[in-house]
C-alpha cells in the first residue's frame, strides 16, 4: 500500500524517526519510517547500509513490515499490506512508484508497459530512471520491470543485478541471463 506524498528531491533527505536492522538471505536490510508509515528500505551494498551510523529505533510499525519481509523471504507471504509513504521523490517519480506496486508477486511488466500503464508511453529511459530511484525495494515491487525483451538492464538495490536475479527467482519470474 503505497501513500500519496510527494517532495521535491531537492530536499534534504529527512532523518528517520524509526529505523531498525534485519537479516535477510540478500544480506542486511535497513528499514526506516515514523509510527504510520515506513519510508524505505535499503539492502546492504558493499558491506554498508544508509544509516548504519545511528542507532536502531524499533517501532510496531517497523517490526511488522520485518515479520512481513520475513514471511516474503521464507515463501509465505505474495504481499506487503504495511503502509509505505516514499518521502522523496517528484510527481512523475510518485507515478512511476504508484505502477510499481501494482505489479502483483509472479508478474512482471516491460519499462514500455510500465509507461503506458501509467500514460507516460514513449517515457522509457524517464521510467527506468524512476524505477532505480525507488527508496522502498521488495516493498514496491522494481524487481518486477525487465527489458521489452526479458533481459534484466540493471538494478540500484543491494548487489545490483545479482540481487534482482536472487528476487526474481525467488518469484518464479523468467527472465533472459
Amino acid at each position: 500500500m503505497l501513500a500519496d506524498y510527494s517532495r521535491s528531491m531537492s530536499s534534504p533527505a529527512p532523518l528517520p524517526p524509526n529505523l531498525i536492522r534485519v537479516p535477510s538471505p540478500l544480506g542486511g536490510l535497513e528499514l526506516t519510517g515514523d509510527d504510520n508509515d515506513v519510508w524505505s528500505l535499503a539492502i546492504i551494498r558493499n558491506g554498508h547500509l544508509p544509516f548504519e551510523g545511528l542507532p536502531e529505533v524499533p517501532n510496531p510499525l517497523l517490526d511488522t513490515a520485518a515479520v512481513q519481509l520475513a514471511e516474503y523471504f521464507a515463501g509465505d507471504r505474495v504481499s506487503f499490506d504495511v503502509p509505505v509513504r516514499l518521502c522523496r521523490g517528484t510527481v512523475f517519480q510518485q507515478s512511476v512508484w504508484q505502477g510499481l506496486a501494482a505489479i502483483p508477486f509472479g508478474s512482471h511488466l516491460s519499462y514500455g508497459e510500465l509507461g503506458r500503464s501509467i500514460g507516460k508511453s514513449g517515457a522509457g529511459r524517464a521510467i527506468g530512471g524512476a524505477v532505480g530511484a525507488n527508496p522502498a525495494p521488495i516493498l514496491i515491487g522494481c524487481h518486477r520491470v525487465l527489458a521489452s525483451n526479458g533481459r534484466i538492464t540493471g538494478f540500484s538495490a543491494g548487489e545490483g543485478i545479482p540481487t534482482k536475479q536472487w528476487l526474481l527467482r525467488h518469484e518464479n519470474i523468467e527472465y533472459v541471463g
